[in-house]
């Protein structure tokens, strides 16, 4: 029961220091909205969250077996693909960068919810309530 309740909150640690990182970047960007040949930049939460759990892509055991390859490298930032890159090479939107933070915020907060809830019954069932 120990390790179940430790994998929860390694789970939940890393969730939010994963989507902290992931505002910074979103921050620098719309930072550097206006900054010439300045590149968007993010991070695949899903993809680093896997990675921080050591829950890695499948192995396979066979040569006949396909291995699923993921679009982005883990522990690397990615470069965000622009639709209307400006004139002065900056691919920064920043209706999509401004989109991607408030989501990005709103997750840190839900995240913050749960592991609230979490702590919550966890204190409730060591009172005996």
């Amino acid at each position: 029961m120990v390790d179940s309740i430790k994998q929860q909150f390694e789970v939940y640690g890393n969730a939010l220091s994963l989507r902290n990182k992931k505002n910074e970047i979103l921050a620098s960007n719309i930072a550097n909205a206006a900054t010439p040949h300045y590149k968007a930049r993010d991070v695949d939460f899903e993809v680093e969250l896997a990675r921080a759990l050591s829950v890695g892509p499948l192995n396979t055991t066979s040569n006949g077996h396909i291995a699923l390859a993921s679009k982005n490298l883990p522990g690397k930032v990615q470069y965000r693909q622009s639709l209307n890159p400006s004139m002065d090479g900056n691919t920064v939107e920043l209706q999509v960068e401004q989109m991607e933070f408030a989501e990005n915020t709103m997750r840190y907060q839900t995240t913050l919810t749960f592991l609230n809830g979490k702590i919550t019954k966890l204190i409730s069932a060591i009172r005996g309530e």
